[in-house]
């Protein structure tokens, strides 16, 4: 197989997004076979399978490490060694994105409808601001102005915010559906909130790594791993803008078919190369 992660267009890999793809790979395991795996990772299943995209053993420590103290991994002591399973908090965020990490069309929206939000954060709260920023992005939220964000579809805001927010300062968020009117247009709030050349080109780059590629056996574990990292930048950067306000060539539905591909076989080799490092360690 091609490998994209040293290509120089790659973007950086982070560990804690690998651990979190790998993790939601055993706890849930891929679209079309879900599990619940239970079992905790030992450290050198993380050690062997991150160390195949090239980060260290010390950068792979230290990551779980921070994520036990961030609250989104629990330790286990497995006689000397250790192991790690993830949190009910890190459990959440991992069911929350399978639906359009998998989905069979997960840039497509309703041309009609959009979800508006004021999204005010209480100065109490300003440690949730990054967590906030992240959540709304994934869902599609772009920013039109200070504190005023909009996403293409129909979006449950108190699903999405509920466990960010204590009851009080989430009765000060207001979310509408419908469509803006005039003097506004979808036209120009969608070119207020998104850059749609850097939306191109972040399509264009993750083709350029992946369209060409060509899975072996081998190596499906890990690049199962970087594909699916790539894929979540992607639909971080990429909320699905209705196509109507987009040109005939826009490259998401390229995008998608390739991510489907390459998922269909990586997948399946994927499965049985983690069943493998699991049971060498049980």
């Amino acid at each position: 197989m091609s490998a994209p992660a040293e290509a120089e267009s790659s973007p950086s890999v982070v560990p804690q997004e690998l651990v979190l793809g790998f993790l939601g790979l055993h706890m849930l395991g891929r679209a079309q076979t879900v599990r619940m795996a239970g079992q905790p990772v030992p450290t050198q299943v993380f050690l062997t399978v991150l160390g195949a995209l090239s980060v260290s053993d010390s950068a792979t420590r230290t990551t779980l490490n921070r994520m036990v103290a961030r609250g989104l991994l629990i330790r286990y002591k497995q006689g000397r060694t250790s192991a790690f399973g993830p949190t009910e908090n890190a459990m959440a965020l991992l069911r929350r994105g399978r639906a359009r990490m998998f989905s069979p069309t997960p840039f497509d929206h309703s041309e009609d409808v959009w979800t508006i939000l004021n999204c005010p954060v209480p100065e109490n709260l300003r440690n949730v601001r990054y967590q906030l920023h992240g959540r709304l992005s994934w869902a599609g939220f772009g920013t039109v102005q200070a504190n005023l964000w909009i996403a293409p579809g129909r979006i449950d805001v108190e699903e999405l915010l509920d466990d960010i927010f204590p009851a009080e300062a989430l009765g000060l968020v207001q979310a509408f559906h419908g469509a803006p009117t005039g003097p506004s247009s979808p036209g120009q709030l969608l070119r207020a909130a998104w850059d749609l050349e850097a939306l191109r080109a972040a399509h264009l780059g993750f083709l350029a790594r992946w369209e060409a590629a060509d899975p072996a056996s081998a190596e499906a574990l890990p690049q199962l791993l970087l594909l699916l990292d790539d894929w979540g930048r992607l639909l971080r950067t990429d909320p699905g803008l209705p196509a109507g306000y987009l040109d005939e060539v826009w490259p998401a539905q390229r995008s998608a078919r390739t991510f489907q591909r390459l998922e269909a076989r990586l997948g399946p080799l994927a499965d049985e190369h983690l069943q493998q490092l699991m049971d060498a360690e049980g």
